[in-house]
């Protein structure tokens, strides 16, 4: 192959030298983002009344219990990660009485890392500065730990609320999966200051067409007591 000229080399020399630059300069700028996150707007948000309530999903008890809240809290959205089916949320809150209007529900989750990965872009849109988070004691202390990584890199500060269980509730806590949930969650705590992924899959419980599921058919949990 042909030796590149001088020009052609200092041209590239340039180009490598410009996306460092510019590599260096994206880095600054997520690390800075995230100290001011961590550092000024998580402790201000820390003293503030809870402005929004973060459901996640594994036990059908949250769902009864977030129905309560937003009884108690009906000027408070709630979105509910990945819980029980759409239709089976909806007869828990027919059935407590509660309002339909604030609650959304995100089906994208597959897992505890996924309910913040795409939760908390959806709280952040909704410029939210304290969130209750709902989950159970079974679930702890991951659910704990990555909430207040994801959420408290965003600068939202958390309050946690455990709900009692009976029988066992679908999140099972492993050391090592909480050790890989807990590592990639501080890796994406960087990365999340620059990208916000997408849930498509995101129905206010107002929208849920319960006479489609009807045709199709659906089961709920037991303990739900909404078969």
């Amino acid at each position: 192959m042909p030796k590149l000229d001088l020009k052609s080399r200092l041209a590239q020399k340039r180009r490598r030298k410009f996306f460092n630059l510019l590599a260096v300069a994206c880095l600054g700028i997520v690390l800075i983002n995230l100290l001011f996150n961590l550092m000024v707007k998580l402790p201000a948000n820390q003293d503030k009344s809870v402005d929004a309530i973060f459901v996640l999903g594994g036990s059908i008890r949250r769902e009864i219990y977030a129905a309560q809240l937003a009884k108690e809290f009906p000027e408070l959205p709630i979105l509910i990660s990945q819980g029980s089916k759409d239709p089976c949320i909806w007869r828990i809150f027919q059935r407590e009485g509660a309002p339909f209007a604030k609650i959304w529900l995100e089906n994208c989750a597959n897992s505890t890392f996924d309910n913040f990965f795409f939760g908390v872009p959806i709280l952040s849109r909704w410029g939210v500065h304290k969130v209750k988070l709902v989950t159970s004691g079974s679930h702890l202390p991951r659910a704990k730990w990555l909430g207040q990584i994801h959420l408290g890199s965003r600068g939202i500060a958390v309050e946690l609320e455990t709900v009692p269980e009976m029988g066992i509730p679908g999140n099972r806590e492993f050391v090592w999966k909480t050790r890989l949930d807990v590592t990639r969650s501080l890796i994406w705590a960087v990365f999340s200051q620059l990208i916000g992924p997408p849930c498509f899959r995101v129905t206010n419980l107002a929208e849920v067409d319960l006479n489609a599921w009807n045709q199709t058919g659906f089961e709920c949990e037991h303990q739900g007591g909404v078969e």
